[in-house]
């Protein structure tokens, strides 16, 4: 990988990262557009310039985060969110393998990135009228963990976190703009500790090295992470703002049917012109 394609996936990591697109199936598709997708570096690069985009939350919100008007009031955000993130880590950890051999096989997650679309064009009308929770503050430790289970679904490259914990959200009676806000508050705590496994613990198969032992390999590779971060985070701010007013204007329609579009040609891409 050069810098110019580390860019390019910084760019759509920060893009898609908190839109219901799945960011995990765009970078899949464009490293393998790339020829890249089976180094080593590439996987733990896809990975761990999450840790911009997370900043992107923590900044843009960091009232939420940083400033309470009383520590009541923080304890129980923090707590909400550290028992939300435990059916993720506890089956991320699970399924680590198997998610990891789906992630070198475009043509299940182009079918995901369609199936998912197609749910996206029904959420609005299905929930319409099940909002009762218009401020973070009412939301229930259990109505948290309920969304961390549907956090779980992503676990399918292709599925897209954010649409799944925000379907979630919305399933546990969530006005759609709470629940998004509460899928970029969940994504802080979910995508820190996968970016930590992925750096200092996971083994990379082929080149049997740590994630920073791949970083710290050479020049290039410690330059193309600090790049990498740094664009995640500018465009992942950019991001979270547009998707904020685009799902209070039109609702998720738009992306549902961005999805069937985008899955359908990457799946004839992959399975006829490449």
């Amino acid at each position: 990988m050069n810098t110019f394609q580390a860019i390019i996936i910084a760019i759509i990591e920060g893009l898609t990262e908190y839109l219901p697109i799945s960011s995990t199936a765009h970078m899949i598709f464009t490293s393998s557009y790339f020829g890249i997708q089976e180094d080593d570096f590439v996987k733990l690069f896809q990975v761990s310039i999450q840790f911009g985009a997370i900043l992107a939350v923590v900044v843009l919100y960091w009232k939420k985060f940083l400033a309470f008007p009383t520590l009541k009031i923080g304890i129980n955000f923090y707590t909400k969110l550290a028992f939300a993130v435990i059916p993720a880590l506890v089956l991320g950890k699970l399924f680590d393998d198997k998610i990891e051999a789906v992630l070198g096989d475009p043509i299940p997650i182009a079918i995901v990135l369609i199936l998912g679309g197609v749910i996206l064009l029904f959420v609005d009308q299905h929930f319409k009228d099940k909002t009762t929770i218009v401020n973070e503050e009412d939301i229930t430790v259990k109505k948290a963990v309920t969304i961390g289970f549907w956090q779980c679904l992503a676990m399918m490259p292709g599925t897209s976190r954010s649409a799944a914990s925000i379907i979630g959200g919305m399933q546990q009676e969530l006005s759609r703009n709470t629940a998004a806000e509460f899928s970029f508050f969940l994504a802080v705590p979910t995508m820190l500790a996968v970016t930590c496994y992925s750096v200092f613990l996971k083994t990379y198969e082929t080149s049997q090295m740590k994630g920073y032992e791949l970083i710290l390999k050479s020049n290039d590779n410690i330059m193309m992470f600090l790049i990498g971060n740094i664009v995640a985070f500018i465009v992942a701010i950019l991001a979270i703002k547009f998707f904020i007013g685009i799902i209070n204007k039109f609702g998720f329609k738009p992306w549902g049917w961005y999805r069937i579009i985008m899955g359908t040609f990457l799946l004839i891409y992959f399975s006829y012109l490449k």
